[in-house]
């Protein structure tokens, strides 16, 4: 992204100084950002760019959550499990499925196995976490979600649902932490 052109908006880099690990500038330099983010198309780093970068970054992870999420969920349904230890399968999917899908780009990135994997639970573990909580107390309280067949419009709505809820909390959370380097900002300072 090109921030030359942004040079009117804010006054030069950010005074505490807005390169993370890496390399990166997260702040758009130039855009008068200054909570971590990429400064966006009119160079205000508190507006859209900020919340954009955070959707993204809960966008991958929810990405690896849900697929471990539902797995966990289909298995545990499929073999009659206690609602208990299906939410135990699919919170233990979950962390390996987000975990795996940041080593993989970390893997690419040129990082060795052990160097994606701390990345990895950097940039992922906090998101996981707050994400893990809200769906699966979602299933649990919905009635009936967990008992329901796979069959059932109620087992995948409510499943959607919590999914949906889980993305929409974890949003805020990760662009916290992006704003103050944590987070997924560890493995964005790894792509460039």
């Amino acid at each position: 992204m090109d921030h030359t052109d942004h040079a009117g908006h804010g006054g030069g880099a950010h005074p505490h100084g807005g390169i993370h690990p890496g390399g990166h500038d997260h702040t758009g330099t130039g855009s008068g950002g200054h909570d971590g983010s990429q400064g966006g198309p009119h160079g205000h780093g508190h507006g859209d760019a900020s919340w954009r970068t955070a959707a993204q970054a809960t966008l991958h992870c929810l990405t690896g959550c849900a697929i471990g999420e539902v797995l966990g969920m289909v298995i545990g349904t499929a073999a009659g499990l206690h609602a208990g230890a299906t939410v135990a399968l699919s919170v233990a999917l979950a962390f390996a499925f987000g975990y795996a899908l940041t080593m993989r780009g970390m893997l690419r990135a040129g990082l060795s196995l052990r160097q994606a994997l701390k990345v990895a639970l950097a940039a992922d573990t906090v998101s996981i976490v707050v994400m893990e909580i809200i769906d699966n107390t979602v299933m649990v309280a919905v009635p009936g979600a967990m008992d329901a067949g796979l069959t059932t419009v109620l087992f995948w709505a409510s499943l959607a649902f919590s999914l949906a809820l889980a993305f929409v909390v974890t949003v805020p959370v990760n662009r916290w932490m992006i704003a103050r380097g944590r987070g997924h900002a560890v493995a964005h300072a790894h792509h460039h």
